[in-house]
């Protein structure tokens, strides 16, 4: 009997040093992993939220049968993890008062203004953010139609009437990209293009008149997993049935398209990283749809030296993407350390896109 104790003991050290190694591997791999080189190993980070569960009962059951020395290994790994649990499930108050001195500051993936619907005349999008008073709105996937029927520019500048500054032309007289647009209370002074290797993605930099000061101002949409809808319906009998051959192929295309994108996204995130070197401004933030979670290479890359308004100052889980139970926050506000960002919310009171807008009241610090 003692023999099959030590074996008993010997096999729970493995799976204990085992579920702790993967849980910091997947907290630290945007740190220590390139997704140029090693794309698959890049989407660790979409495991932790599941290690940190197993490695939470890890914990509870050693606690129960009062192993405390071996409970001192999960213990130790949730421990070294508090930065990245924080930004994964910040539990911040959001009763903090808007300052006088803030504005408000929105991002919205439109997907095209709700497909660009119309009900009565009305679009839900539109109605939406005229009723927001935000001070500057972001937009992704922005794209109107020439219909009539349909959303049009015409609808968009009447909706939007309030906010008399809009990014045009860039400084060289180049267009801007179509499909992200910043509608402003604050004089902008400057557009230009973030240089970057994409077909239908992209930033673009701004610079707003703030007071005697100068905002940096990035609005982006950065490269998307290119999942087909029949991905997507793939993905979700996945989550309903439990068959074991559709999972395992259901599994190997997804893994394939988000390690493909992952790869592509990461020198984006790079070339929006050296644009903020090269323009140290005191007062910055990046907005828009990183396409990509918390704990991933374009996030790790952008919060070194900006700070999640989410994770400083949200509450929960903050999902912003909810579309065939793909639920993550994908959908950002980041700010420079000369800003204090304050009750950002993931605004789910609106589902006419495949993201919720999030947004924050912003001061100067």
């Amino acid at each position: 009997m003692k023999g099959l104790g030590k074996i008993l003991s010997y096999i729970v050290w493995i799976v204990i040093l085992l579920a702790t190694f993967l849980l910091l591997f997947s907290a630290f791999s945007p740190s220590i992993i390139q997704p140029v080189r090693y794309p698959v190993l890049s989407l660790a980070g979409f495991v932790f939220p599941l290690l940190v569960v197993i490695n939470f009962l890890l914990l509870l059951l050693l606690l129960l049968f009062r192993r405390f020395k071996v409970a001192l290994v999960p213990l130790a790994g949730l421990a070294m993890c508090y930065s990245q649990l924080s930004t994964y499930l910040p539990l911040n108050s959001t009763t903090a008062k808007q300052s006088e001195y803030s504005i408000k500051v929105l991002s919205y993936n439109t997907l095209s203004f709700g497909d660009m619907v119309k009900t009565d005349g009305k679009n839900a999008v539109l109605d939406y953010l005229k009723a927001s008073e935000a001070d500057i709105i972001c937009l992704q996937e922005y794209r109107v139609s020439g219909n009539n029927r349909l959303v049009t520019q015409k609808d968009v500048d009447k909706a939007l009437s309030a906010y008399p500054y809009r990014a045009g032309k860039t400084a060289d007289g180049k267009k801007p990209l179509p499909y992200v647009a910043v509608y402003s209370k604050l004089p902008v002074l400057k557009t230009e293009r973030i240089a970057m290797e994409s077909g239908n993605n992209g930033a673009m930099a701004y610079q707003l008149k703030w007071g005697l000061d100068t905002l940096l101002l990035i609005n982006c949409h950065l490269e998307s997993n290119k999942l087909t809808s029949e991905d997507k319906e793939m993905y979700e009998q996945m989550i309903e049935k439990h068959e074991r051959e559709q999972v395992k192929a259901g599994l190997k295309v997804l893994v394939k398209k988000l390690a493909e994108a992952s790869a592509i996204r990461a020198p984006q995130a790079d070339s929006i990283a050296n644009y903020l070197k090269r323009h140290p401004y005191k007062y910055i933030m990046v907005c828009g749809d990183f396409n990509d979670i918390p704990i991933s290479y374009t996030h790790h890359t952008l919060t070194r030296t900006l700070n999640d308004a989410f994770a400083e100052s949200g509450r929960g889980l903050g999902i912003s993407y909810h579309k065939n139970k793909f639920l993550f926050r994908i959908d950002n506000i980041l700010v420079s350390a000369g800003l204090k960002a304050t009750n950002c919310t993931v605004d789910s009171s609106i589902d006419a896109s495949d993201h919720y807008p999030i947004w924050a009241y912003v001061e100067k610090n």
